[in-house]
């Protein structure tokens, strides 16, 4: 019986390694965009592009230094640019979903720094941080691909 235990379990790591060996990896294709997520990433980049287009009037209100217009202007017209972006970045393959996402981060966290800049009526940090929302939103624009 012992004999038998210890061929049986030799039998089993032999088949075991040879099955081990002879299964190949899948191989996959990378992950591409097709027609269809082309045409959703299209649809949900509209409102970005629109807010992107009203950045332009954010700018005139930080140059004229017009600080009401400045807090109303991030909460009223730009207040969904967040679920925009959380909805572009989430169309986009993983690679680009990740960087997508930082970058939205990223403007965000230039809009808050406004918001407070225009509490504290702070022109110089106002206008500093609405340059680099502005390079940040062209870069996130560039991650977006052509439809």
């Amino acid at each position: 019986m012992k004999i038998f235990r210890s061929v049986l379990s030799l039998m089993l790591v032999l088949v075991a390694t040879v099955l081990v060996s002879c299964g190949s990896p899948q191989v996959s294709a990378p992950p591409t965009y097709t027609p269809e997520k082309l045409q959703v990433i299209k649809t949900y980049r509209i409102p970005v592009d629109v807010a992107r287009d009203k950045m332009n009037t954010l700018g005139e209100f930080i140059r004229n230094e017009d600080w009401v217009n400045v807090k109303s202007f991030i909460h009223g017209p730009l207040g969904f640019l967040r679920r925009d972006f959380r909805y572009l970045s989430d169309a986009l393959l993983p690679d680009d979903k990740a960087e997508a996402t930082e970058l939205a981060k990223d403007i965000f966290t230039r809009l808050e720094n406004i918001d407070v800049a225009a509490e504290e009526k702070d022109y110089k940090v106002a206008k500093a941080q609405f340059n680099q929302a502005l390079d940040d939103f062209e870069a996130y624009i560039e991650l977006i691909p052509e439809a």
